[in-house]
């Protein structure tokens, strides 16, 4: 017998029953290594307007570059307390807010690393598949290494997905912008 995958549905106006018991916005406990921060930002319609009813995915490899999941089996530590993966639903500005750890670099196409960063998913009412981008931090000197960064050939369009830390905090600033202006860079996954 021979499977056939699910077609893809709509997300609906009932985004968000459900699944809000699965949010979770600490990635890290408090055992994990690592340098602390926040990310926290925006996501915005084509127009410029939040959108309020949203939900941010994000995933990620802890500090010494390995994720929480069987099929890394990379010869670095696994951290009980970090989880590496979390949910939230924007609020009526469009905002999210995670707390992590950064990231190390992982392995990358062709024997390369990649520089540190987080993958990021975002879900919203009428839209037929996820929206699949990645956040990098701005003050990380390995950006220019990594090969998924450089397939964003416009240095514009590369900045939408950087993430610039707040000055003298901890937290890093990355807003999400669906269409127009300042469009952010969407994968095909």
């Amino acid at each position: 017998m021979a499977l056939i995958p699910t077609g893809w549905q709509t997300v609906g106006p009932y985004l968000h029953i459900g699944l809000t018991w699965l949010n979770t916005t600490k990635l890290a406990g408090e055992a994990t290594k690592g340098e602390r921060i926040a990310v926290e930002g925006r996501l915005f319609d084509g127009d410029g307007a939040p959108v309020p009813d949203g939900m941010i995915e994000i995933w990620q490899a802890n500090a010494d570059g390995r994720y929480n999941h069987p099929d890394d089996t990379q010869a670095k530590p696994r951290e009980a307390a970090f989880f590496g993966f979390g949910r939230v639903d924007t609020d009526k500005q469009g905002g999210f807010r995670f707390e992590t750890v950064k990231p190390g670099r992982v392995p990358g196409p062709g024997n390369t690393l990649q520089a540190p960063h987080i993958l990021v998913s975002v879900f919203l009412r009428g839209q037929l598949r996820r929206l699949v981008t990645r956040l990098y931090f701005a003050d990380e000197a390995s950006n220019g290494d990594d090969p998924i960064l450089a397939l964003v050939e416009d240095p514009a369009r590369r900045r939408t997905l950087l993430a610039v830390r707040d000055p003298g905090s901890a937290t890093y600033r990355f807003d999400i912008r669906l269409q127009g202006e300042a469009e952010t860079v969407f994968f095909e996954v």
